[in-house]
């Protein structure tokens, strides 16, 4: 499977648990984003790519925004999401000591 094709289906996967955990239908998310569900079906599944606009408008359907990060940023910001406790140290400093 190529980058492209990994990429589209991790999207979709994370779509769709965005769309479930919202207790919402394809019917509905498409109805929301202005696309018909047959092309939400295929966002989803990752079977077709979609343009920025249709990303922005599913992402606002489903109650999330889409942000574009620097690349060096990633981590920072996927350590920010892990779970943590009230003993965790910060996930990162912008600005070493």
């Amino acid at each position: 499977m190529g980058a492209i094709s990994e990429t589209l289906r991790e999207l979709g996967e994370l779509l769709r648990q965005a769309r479930l955990a919202a207790g919402l239908t394809q019917e509905q998310v498409a109805d929301l984003a202005g696309i018909s569900r047959p092309r939400y079906r295929d966002i989803e599944t990752g079977i077709a790519a979609a343009r920025a606009t249709t990303l922005m408008n599913v992402s606002r359907a489903l109650g999330l925004e889409m942000m574009l990060v620097p690349q060096a940023m990633v981590p920072a910001v996927r350590a920010l999401m892990r779970p943590h406790d009230d003993d965790d140290l910060p996930a990162f400093v912008s600005q070493p000591d």
